[in-house]
């Protein structure tokens, strides 16, 4: 591991007291509608709100509300299956494709993510999609959504490429689905009930803070199951979170560490984390899906100064994904 990663990982590792909450700070929508004829206005509001905070959240994205419903729908059938079932169908690390639970253990908290998630990476799901006898269009249904994913990703990422120089299709070119080295991945998470008895215990998480190891976070969430939370780098010292409020129309974007990278530092990659329910709100299973748009392996991800030096995606997630997983051959992306 190089020592840019493991400056990363200390950073991580400081993450884990509760801190406080600010409510000063502005989460972003930026309205994607009539994209071609308003890029260069659009291109401003991503720019500024990324290099902000690096979250934000898309409206007009393109992406109907009776596809999102479906994709969740299926999540929950697929979680719903029994546990034996899905256990046919284990996540591997390397591939980065299928079920694991309770697995991720974050440096910020040293204990596992109380969540299971399904991982779909187009290259590497055969043996690894769950039959039409135990669930029936799954595949198709969340394969048209990745792609749907993909197009909105693709158009943010344009506009970045833009503001740092590069050519438009920048991004695209490194993000095909068609090449046998993609790895952007579409994950669906099941973050658990909260147990009777731990209702209202402080200092737990569903998910530890972290950052993300991807270009771009595409995170789709539901009214009503909150609990998501982010603390941009200048206030990671003394902890200061926000709450992003969910929503089943809008999607919730963040930059990851690969972008950061890519931009020379100019787009943040920072800290979030999903905390536990207090009380008084939802204390029962929290769904979302998230689309992680990484750079197929073969890709050279160098910014347009030299800051850092160049370095393939495939060995920068490797290096990414080890820090992040205790069980032997099972592990995954990040949120």
């Amino acid at each position: 591991m190089t020592t840019h990663h493991l400056t990363e990982l200390d950073r991580e590792r400081q993450m884990g007291g509760i801190g406080t909450e600010t409510f000063s700070r502005e989460i972003r929508v930026i309205d994607l509608s009539d994209f071609d004829d308003r890029r260069e206005e659009i291109t401003e509001q991503l720019w500024a709100a990324a290099t902000d905070i690096g979250f934000f959240q898309l409206e007009g994205h393109g992406i109907s509300r009776a596809e999102t419903d479906g994709a969740f729908a299926m999540a929950e059938r697929l979680f719903a299956l029994p546990e034996a079932t899905k256990a046919r169908y284990p996540l591997v690390k390397e591939l980065n494709a299928g079920w694991e639970s309770l697995s991720q253990v974050r440096p910020s908290i040293g204990t596992a993510d109380q969540k299971e998630s399904y991982q779909v990476t187009r290259p590497h799901m055969e043996g690894r999609w769950p039959s039409e006898d135990e669930l029936a269009g799954f595949r198709q249904v969340v394969l048209d959504f990745e792609e749907h994913c993909h197009r909105v990703a693709m158009r943010v990422l344009s506009c970045f490429a833009d503001r740092l120089g590069l050519d438009r299709d920048h991004f695209t070119r490194a993000h095909d689905p068609s090449s046998e080295h993609y790895q952007s991945t579409l994950r669906l998470l099941h973050y658990f009930a909260v147990p009777e008895e731990l209702r209202g215990v402080p200092g737990r998480w569903r998910a530890g803070a972290h950052t993300d190891f991807d270009c771009l976070t595409l995170l789709f969430q539901r009214d009503g199951q909150g609990g998501l939370q982010v603390c941009p780098g200048k206030d990671a010292e003394e902890q200061q979170w926000t709450s992003v409020e969910p929503s089943s129309s809008r999607i919730t974007c963040n930059i990851g560490d690969m972008l950061t990278r890519w931009s020379d530092d100019r787009l943040p990659s920072n800290f979030h984390r999903v905390r536990s329910p207090g009380a008084g709100e939802y204390q029962g299973d929290r769904y979302s899906v998230a689309f992680f748009a990484q750079a197929d392996r073969d890709a050279l991800i160098q910014g347009p100064e030299g800051l850092y030096p160049p370095i393939s995606a495939r060995d920068f997630l490797d290096q990414r994904v080890k820090a992040n997983y205790t069980a032997p051959g099972t592990g995954a992306t990040e949120s």
